[in-house]
């Protein structure tokens, strides 16, 4: 017994000391100490041993289980060290080597110029408002003076979901929400996306964003509304901008108008930009109409008010000088980093 011992042990040791991977090393480990291995079966067979030879035997069998595992622990140690210093050898950093240089990304055209629009307004005493993009036919249609069978809802192209809910043509159902709570007076702002059934083209799109006003209180009037707007067009667009109002129609508004806004490429001389005309048309307004505060519960023989909105992404089209407003939406990175 004690010569099988000394064989085990001696061909382990030359074992361990010839393994060049952890991998190896765990091999013989495994084969001399495992469940299987060449001490366990030793340990099996002590049945056969007298029994007064057993403490003997066992006590050989420990001592060489211990040396074993004594030359494993240094032989791991030692093959744990090389592979370090191989590994930190071939992951050296070279510091001279130029670095990456970190892409950051920033703002899309469409959020800077809301953000412009927003500061205009907010400095003028006005709240931000935001509403539901899933919105009850009530609200985007009825409360604002376009009952059913109006043409007007035929000719916005509206999604439907259920005969009674819409995706919202238009913020204005965010007004209507605010000026049925009954906490006047009112000087808001409503920005948000809205959905209309548009073919995709250079101008128009199935979802788009769109900046609507309102100001309700008492003694409102249309100057009112002409010098908001004037003040606007000259802080987006610069000092020298002009406006002109031309009479329109909207449901929801009456008196109705249409505001362009002088060239800012020429002047309002002509150019390209303005096809030759000196104005560019911006946005529509109008005066709230009587019988849309009477569906908000507001008396319109005590306030009056104005209301307007503007096609976001028509801002940044004009203040950016794009052309094609699907770049806005295709996420080519060669186009948006120019802003």
């Amino acid at each position: 017994m004690k010569e099988k011992l000394e064989a085990i042990v001696k061909k382990a040791m030359a074992s361990m000391n010839t393994a060049n991977s952890l991998d190896a090393l765990n091999e013989v480990r495994v084969d001399v100490l495992g469940k299987k291995g060449q001490l366990t079966a030793v340990l099996k067979g002590m049945k056969d041993v007298a029994p007064e030879e057993r403490p003997k035997v066992g006590q050989m069998v420990n001592d060489a289980r211990s040396s074993i595992e004594k030359t494993l622990e240094e032989v791991k140690e030692k093959l744990e060290r090389v592979h370090m210093e191989q590994k930190l050898a071939r992951e050296v950093i070279d510091v001279t080597l130029p670095a990456k240089k970190a892409a950051v990304g920033h703002r899309h055209p469409n959020t800077i110029a809301l953000e412009e629009v927003e500061r205009i307004f907010i400095g003028m005493g006005y709240e931000v408002v935001q509403g539901p993009e899933v919105e009850y036919d009530l609200y985007n249609f009825e409360k604002l003076n376009i009952p059913a069978n109006h043409p007007a809802k035929d000719e916005q192209d509206t999604f439907y979901i259920t005969k009674d809910i819409v995706l919202r043509t238009q913020t204005s159902p965010c007004q209507a929400r605010v000026m049925e709570q009954g906490r006047l007076p009112i000087r808001m702002l409503s920005p948000g996306r809205v959905f209309r059934s548009d073919e995709v083209d250079a101008t128009h799109s199935p979802s788009f964003h769109q900046v609507e006003g309102l100001v309700v209180d008492k003694h409102i009037t249309f100057a009112d509304l002409k010098g908001t707007l004037a003040q606007f067009a000259r802080e987006l667009f610069g000092p020298e901008t002009k406006t002109k109002f031309r009479p329109h129609h909207f449901p929801f508004t009456e008196p109705s108008a249409e505001m362009d806004v002088s060239c800012f490429k020429c002047g309002g001389k002509g150019c390209r930009f303005c096809k030759g005309s000196g104005w560019i048309e911006i946005l529509g307004c109008g005066m709230v109409h009587p019988h849309v505060f009477e569906m908000c519960g507001i008396d319109p023989e005590k306030y009056t008010g104005f209301a307007f909105g503007v096609g976001l992404e028509r801002i940044a089209l004009l203040k950016y000088e794009i052309d094609d407003m699907r770049l806005l939406y295709e996420n080519d990175y060669r186009f948006l980093k120019q802003f």
